[in-house]
């Protein structure tokens, strides 16, 4: 039997101000569907262009796919900074998931979306499509959001991300 303790919530205060260049501009919520939908519709164009997929319907797949798998590995203030960065379908994928237990290396990661893709992906197909997505996503949410994201993941991810994954030295 396992006996969890409830922890007392915390609410973040919000800043008096927010300097531009420190966090991503949040957009106001459109009164109408329709402008978040164009949203989705620009980064689902964004990995479709990225990952040359042939569809939308396939760079659709793949991109909820990965963010579902991602949103599971960010936790706290950048999960919340994450959602809100993104268009509301795509916050939503990344905000319902339960947290993992144990965070996965990147291997791993690729290789659990390689599960949930279809039965003929491969490791390295996985490898591209996560690629597609986190690129995609790390353009889109900007440079220090993705820092902060990074900063929760295991060590290899960064390359995940289209970024350069320097060890520091000593």
């Amino acid at each position: 039997m396992t006996v969890t303790t409830p922890q007392p919530r915390t609410t973040i205060p919000a800043p008096a101000t927010i300097a531009p260049a420190a966090t991503p501009a949040l957009r106001p919520i459109a009164p109408e569907a329709g402008a978040d939908t164009a949203r989705w519709e620009e980064l689902v164009d964004a990995v479709r262009e990225a990952g040359r997929y042939s569809t939308a319907a396939e760079a659709e797949h793949v991109t909820r796919t990965v963010l579902t798998a991602l949103g599971g590995h960010v936790t706290g203030e950048e999960r919340v900074a994450l959602a809100q960065a993104l268009p509301r379908q795509a916050g939503a994928l990344v905000a319902s998931q339960i947290p993992a237990n144990t965070p996965l290396s990147a291997r791993e990661f690729v290789e659990s979306v390689a599960s949930h893709l279809d039965e003929d992906a491969t490791p390295a197909t996985a490898r591209w499509d996560v690629t597609s997505v986190l690129g995609v996503l790390a353009d889109t949410v900007g440079e220090p959001l993705t820092t902060r994201v990074l900063t929760q993941l295991p060590a290899g991810y960064a390359l995940l991300f289209g970024r350069a994954d320097l060890a520091a030295t000593a």
